[in-house]
């Protein structure tokens, strides 16, 4: 059995990644919502991605641009996801593998 300030040390608060992390992303890979709730007890969701036992969060406007990718050329199977800027300045852009 640890003790707290073993078990204090050993803690990670857990990180959750971005799509734009992987090299690669196929388009039929699963996406789920999941909800949380800030400390104001105002809730919100994210759509995240499992890969390898990693979830990687997708942002909204990652999926409107591969919405328009996909109509652009349906029979597209992969993409990656290129991110410039942080915070409310985030750009992604999608691009078609």
């Amino acid at each position: 059995m640890a003790s707290i300030k073993e078990q204090a040390k050993a803690y990670e608060l857990p990180q959750r990644k971005n799509i734009a992390e992987l090299k690669s992303v196929n388009v039929n890979t699963e996406i789920a919502e999941e909800e949380f709730t800030k400390t104001d007890g105002e809730k919100f969701t994210i759509n995240t991605i499992e890969v390898d036992g990693v979830k990687y969060r997708v942002p909204t406007s990652v999926l409107a641009e591969l919405k328009v990718m996909i109509e652009a050329k349906p029979e597209m199977a992969n993409f990656k996801v290129s991110k410039s800027g942080e915070g409310l300045n985030t750009k992604y852009s999608v691009i078609p593998l």
